[in-house]
C-alpha cells in the first residue's frame, strides 16, 4: 500500500455533486488539564460510490480536486441503518504494487508443503547409511 492518510468518518451532507461533507471525529485527552476533549473536522471529498447521510466512509488523502477538496472516498464501510461490505474503487492517482492478501496464504501454504516432502527423504537417506 502507499502512504497516503487514511480516516473514517461519517458522511454528513451530499447535497453537492460528486462531493460530500465528511464529519472526522478523535476524541483524546487535553494535555495541562486531563479532561477528554472531542474535537470535529468536516472535510469535503469526491465521491464517485454515492454515499448517502449517515453513511460511514473512508476517505483517503489525495491530489487538490478543486479549491476545498483534497481527499477521496475509497470505500464505504457502513451504510446508515445496515451493514455492507466494503465496496472498493480505484483512487485517483493511486496504483497497487503490492499483492492482495488473500494470495499470501496461499504462497506461505506451497512452501510448507515443499519443505515437508524433503525433511522424509532426509530421514530415510539417513537409515540407509
Amino acid at each position: 500500500m502507499n502512504n497516503r492518510r487514511r480516516l473514517t468518518g461519517v458522511v454528513a451532507s451530499d447535497k453537492m455533486t460528486k462531493t460530500v461533507v465528511v464529519e472526522i471525529t478523535s476524541t483524546y485527552k487535553h494535555p495541562l488539564y486531563k479532561k477528554v476533549v472531542h474535537a470535529t473536522n468536516r472535510l469535503k471529498a469526491h465521491d464517485e460510490l454515492g454515499a448517502k447521510v449517515g453513511d460511514q466512509v473512508l476517505i483517503v488523502e489525495s491530489r487538490p480536486l478543486s479549491k476545498d477538496k483534497r481527499w477521496v472516498v475509497q470505500s464505504i464501510l457502513r451504510r446508515k441503518g445496515e451493514d455492507v461490505d466494503a465496496v472498493e474503487i480505484p483512487v485517483l492517482g493511486m496504483t497497487e504494487t503490492e499483492p492482495a492478501v488473500a494470495e499470501e496464504p496461499a504462497a506461505e501454504e506451497a512452501e510448507a508443503e515443499e519443505a515437508e516432502p524433503s525433511t522424509p527423504e532426509t530421514d530415510t537417506e539417513g537409515e540407509g547409511e
